[in-house]
């Protein structure tokens, strides 16, 4: 299977989650959040979702634009700040942001920390290597390899996924090298100092597509997950959020977003 299908049936995937709705939500359905500024933090390291573009130095991308359209749509302004991956959910926790959004996968042990909003995307997770690597081809005869090593951020799905699906179960393996940052882990991908990065198909698509053939996909794809944003527990911006997602949704917007951002953006182009 080539890299383009690969990526393109993560992005189908993305696309073809089913959700029943009833009539399409107009504004005047969506609740009214009379003009209030709302924290948003992110990390701007995972494109296409969020990620600083290259020709401008500007913070773009899809969950910008949906979050940008979700404040329209309730009567919101939106303060957005930066914070690294590792402390967001325990920072949104504490109530130091109002909602978090970096493609985080809505997990049950993270339930206990934060509220998530109903999923806005679905993705799967897949192997990105070297574009010249030849040693191996899928999870199985990565793990033959011996030395081959595997970057991972601590606590991500990605990390789950090398340990107990790839490796031996065991979290503390020697061939996982951790990183701060999900574009960390590609940078050592790309320098030789890891072979393999897991990473769902959104953030696959953009590296492979600006890596001029450094990069590319491997492998079957080894689970799905779903998107969410994430809130304080019990945070009142839940339901008009949700509500906002489902309106989005249901006429067409997020599709026009998929289609911006993951078929037409090339990344440094």
């Amino acid at each position: 299977m080539t890299i383009r299908r690969h990526v393109l049936a993560g992005i189908a995937a993305a696309l073809a989650v089913p959700f029943a709705f009833s009539a399409p939500a107009v504004a005047s359905d969506l609740p009214d959040l009379g003009g209030k500024t709302v924290v948003v933090v992110t990390e701007n390291a995972y494109p296409p979702l969020q990620f600083v573009d290259p020709k401008t130095g500007q913070a773009v991308g899809w969950e910008y634009d949906a979050m940008n359209e979700i404040a329209k749509r309730l009567n919101f302004k939106v303060e957005y700040q930066n914070t690294s991956w590792d402390a967001m959910i325990q920072a949104v926790s504490d109530g130091q942001y109002q909602i978090g959004m970096t493609g985080i996968t809505i997990k049950d042990d993270r339930k206990e920390k934060v509220d998530f909003s109903d999923p806005y995307m679905r993705s799967q997770q897949f192997m990105l290597v070297r574009g010249d690597e030849a040693r191996f081809k899928d999870a199985k005869s990565f793990a033959a390899v011996e030395d081959a090593l595997i970057g991972a951020q601590p606590g991500t799905s990605p990390f789950y996924t090398a340990v107990y699906e790839i490796l031996d179960g065991n979290e503390q393996n020697s061939r996982i090298k951790l990183f701060e940052t999900f574009g960390a882990t590609v940078q050592a991908l790309k320098a030789g100092d890891v072979d393999l990065v897991l990473t769902d198909s959104v953030a696959a698509k953009g590296y492979v597509d600006s890596s001029e053939g450094k990069l590319k996909v491997i492998g079957e794809p080894l689970g799905t997950e779903d998107f969410g944003f994430i809130f304080p527990k019990g945070s009142d911006l839940v339901a008009p959020v949700n509500a906002a997602i489902k309106a989005l949704k249901e006429d067409g917007t997020f599709d026009a977003l998929n289609k911006k951002w993951f078929l037409d953006y090339k990344m440094g182009g």
